[in-house]
């Protein structure tokens, strides 16, 4: 705890799993915060993700051999990783960068941030789960990633060598260990790699709801209100206008994902982060159709049984945030579910797309911002920041708190 709580006061902007995190996790140590969203916590990005805590991962999205794909992100409608034509000429410098990033000395650097980042998250969330009260919402079963052949799993060996690098250790699978895990896997798979030490959260948006409860508990003050850009007053604090009032902290953290460059452009801060618009469709009471997580790895694509129903994620869109959603992008999934998944026939389903933070290299940007005394940011998770929040809190309250380190996460 700070000698000087109120000298410590603190703003999160974005209440989703990343600054509900941090906001519990400042207030626990006796800072005073207050939690900032325009919308309910947790309804955000965080409300529609596979709920995967995934230490494994590793291999940014970012790969030797990625250039390659360019032309189907352009043209197929059905790629897992689509660009849209149009969005191409505001996409090419993130675009750019993003190849770049695919260097394999580019690649080493970013898995070994990454992998500093996801250590010990399984554990960690596991800790918090039960400290809020919902020890019940996780469940370690590991994840069992399947790919229809050989071929199939050549194009992924890369990221597996990075998993076995730093240390992740799994099982291969013939087709029958695959239907002794999981009796519903249709015959496409052939080829399971098992990763036992995995885990996932079964409800994310009812997780985050629990952060922010306990973070009121213990004295936490949530406003629902639009943020402006914080500005710099005369005594070095930062002021933030919400509706027509201005409110002063010391500290301020944005945690607002894919809305965070406009929220910083105004301080000059630029960010190369561009929305990962993910889509899900969740056939609704059919969670028991398997036991864990369960990634299609040829298709890029996360099942989940979830409380409320089978939730089938995934796909990357580079397409902005203004743009509606492509109901192509959740048929696809709902097609690809039905074919691979016995008893989905008569599910009814709701399908939903949110918007993940990705930097090129897929390395958030946690720390103190450049050049900006206390402002700190926490962005850029990409499809990892349910598994990164608890560490990105832990690591924000580190650096707050007496242990200064500026710049991207190591």
């Amino acid at each position: 705890m700070p000698d000087n709580p109120e000298a410590y006061r603190v703003a999160v902007i974005g209440a989703g799993v990343v600054g509900a995190c941090i906001a519990y996790t400042l207030q626990r140590r006796g800072v005073p915060v207050t939690l900032i969203d325009r919308d309910e916590p947790g309804r955000g990005c965080s409300y529609g993700n596979s709920g995967a805590i995934s230490p494994g991962s590793v291999a940014p999205l970012a790969m030797p051999g990625i250039l390659k794909s360019v032309p189907g992100m352009l043209l197929d409608p059905e790629s897992p990783l689509r660009l849209p034509l149009a969005y191409l000429p505001r996409a090419l410098p993130w675009l750019a960068r993003f190849v770049a990033a695919s260097r394999p000395d580019a690649v080493q650097d970013a898995a070994a941030r990454l992998a500093a980042l996801h250590a010990g998250a399984v554990r960690a969330h596991m800790a918090l789960a039960s400290e809020i009260g919902v020890p019940e919402l996780l469940v370690q079963r590991g994840h069992l990633h399947l790919y229809p052949d050989e071929a199939a799993l050549a194009k992924d060996a890369g990221g597996w060598r990075l998993r076995e690098q730093y240390g992740y250790r799994f099982e291969r699978l013939d087709r029958s260990g695959i239907l002794d895990l999981e009796p519903a896997i249709g015959p496409r798979y052939t080829i399971g790699l098992f990763l036992a030490d995995h885990a996932t959260v079964l409800n994310p948006f009812r997780y985050v709801q629990a952060m922010v409860s306990a973070f009121q508990a213990r004295g936490g003050r949530v406003l629902r209100a639009e943020s402006s850009a914080p500005s710099r007053m005369a005594d070095g604090a930062w002021q933030l206008r919400m509706g027509g009032t201005a409110h002063a902290f010391r500290r301020v953290v944005v945690a607002t994902g894919a809305w965070s460059p406009a929220l910083l452009r105004p301080l000059g801060v630029r960010l190369n982060l561009e929305s990962q618009r993910g889509y899900h469709v969740q056939f609704q009471g059919a969670s028991a159709t398997i036991s864990r997580t369960v990634v299609l790895a040829d298709r890029k694509v996360f099942v989940t049984p979830m409380e409320e129903g089978l939730r089938v994620g995934g796909t990357v869109e580079i397409a902005g945030l203004s743009r509606p959603a492509d109901a192509r992008r959740g048929q696809v999934l709902e097609r690809i579910a039905r074919a691979n998944f016995d008893g989905l026939d008569s599910a009814p389903t709701v399908h939903w797309m949110g918007h993940r933070p990705c930097m090129p290299d897929s390395v958030p940007f946690v720390g103190a911002v450049p050049g900006q005394p206390g402002l700190w940011l926490a962005t850029g998770h990409g499809h990892l920041g349910l598994t990164d929040s608890v560490n990105t809190a832990q690591r924000i309250a580190d650096d707050m708190l007496g242990h200064a380190r500026q710049g991207q996460a190591a």
